[in-house]
């Protein structure tokens, strides 16, 4: 339980970094036969500014306490005290990382939407 919040620190920073597609390979990729490169990467950093705001800590925190309620619920319907608490940290865990992928998914899907709206062929 303690290394939760270093967790959702961790996850918060990742899903807040504009570098994140590059760290993790998920860098659009888009038909570039006539394009200009210097004003694609002009329109994909406006992109990922609007990325920013998807609101990702919100995302990770209501996963974790999420995760919590229903692990501690869980927990204490199976055990004691202590099987809750387990059960709350593994739920917390859980719903946090589950919130992180959402969160990453989504900034992803803006940033594709916004190239396609810029006449982009985005091809993954």
């Amino acid at each position: 339980m303690k290394y939760l919040g270093l967790s959702i620190c961790l996850f918060c920073l990742l899903t807040s970094c504009r570098q994140v597609d590059e760290i993790t390979g998920n860098r659009p990729i888009v038909d570039t036969k006539g394009i200009n490169p210097e004003v694609y990467e002009a329109d994909l950093q406006d992109c990922y500014i609007f990325a920013d705001e998807v609101q990702a800590e919100r995302k990770i925190l209501t996963g974790a306490a999420t995760g919590a309620v229903v692990g501690g619920v869980i927990g204490a319907a199976a055990g004691n005290s202590e099987t809750a608490k387990r059960g709350a940290g593994v739920g917390a865990a859980s719903g946090a990382l589950s919130g992180t992928s959402g969160a990453m998914q989504e900034r992803q899907r803006v940033v594709r939407n916004c190239l396609a709206g810029r006449g982009y062929l985005v091809l993954n």
